[in-house]
């Protein structure tokens, strides 16, 4: 089990923010935990610094691509990128340093996965350039698949008939708890207890993660093989939960 670092953009900032919050028609809904000074090469720099591999640049929302590239030109190799990437601009982020992309509302249509852009995506990048976010609210009983930056909900719930259909595509998933993500108020057991029993390829979770105890439960039920992104519970981001530099010697590598 390791811990993936993060580096989350809004607006071209690096920020923290609760994931139910998001909104492209209201403003006034989003919350921010954290909104730093520092510029993202900074976080990519010290992740680089400390071996942090496989970790995740978000762009949530427009204007994020040259805070982005500058992330990416800072740990190359050493960085996964997402937010509005498709068929024809994945190449585009792999060759500015990426190691790989991030993929999730464009692989959907009408709430269903589009297995032909799936297809064509890895056709064009190859299987082991490719991770797809899965992230997750619950709904109906189920944790069903969100795109548009968690707003929106597809048809598709997170099951192992559907990990082991689209495990065929890429290398890993991406699975955000998006209810929870921001809040510090702990995880989605249930939702890990699906990912725990699965287990053909690598997954990492992120949600609510804000007590050792959470930590050691992601453990527990995915046997060691479930990695682990913290955000607002890091001191490196305001959070009072983690030590980042405890957390890069323990789980990092």
């Amino acid at each position: 089990m390791r811990f993936r670092p993060c580096i989350d953009l809004h607006q071209g900032r690096v920020k923290q923010i609760v994931g139910s919050s998001l909104s492209d028609t209201d403003s006034t809904r989003l919350k921010t935990n954290f909104e730093d000074g520092q510029p993202p090469e900074w976080y990519a720099e010290l992740y680089r610094k400390d071996g942090l591999t496989g970790g995740h640049v978000i762009m949530l929302g427009p204007g994020n691509e040259e805070a982005a590239r500058a992330a990416l030109g800072a740990w190359p190799g050493g960085l996964q990128i997402g937010g509005g990437i498709y068929l024809d601009n994945a190449a585009d982020w792999l060759d500015a340093g990426a190691e790989a992309v991030i993929v999730t509302s464009w692989v959907f249509h009408d709430g269903r996965v589009d297995e032909a852009r799936l297809s064509d995506l890895t056709r064009r990048i190859g299987k082991d350039r490719l991770v797809l976010d899965l992230s997750c609210r619950k709904k109906d009983g189920e944790y069903r698949i969100v795109t548009d930056r968690w707003q929106t909900f597809t048809e598709e719930a997170v099951t192992h008939d559907l990990l082991s259909r689209l495990s065929g595509f890429c290398c890993e998933f991406l699975i955000h708890a998006a209810d929870v993500e921001g809040k510090c108020r702990g995880i989605e057991t249930p939702l890990l207890e699906i990912l725990g029993t699965w287990g053909e390829i690598p997954i990492t979770y992120a949600g609510g993660i804000h007590t050792e105890a959470d930590i050691h439960t992601i453990q527990s039920i995915g046997g060691g093989h479930i990695d682990f992104t913290v955000g607002s519970a890091l001191d490196l981001f305001g959070g009072t939960g983690f030590s980042y530099k405890e957390l890069a010697e323990q789980y990092g590598g």
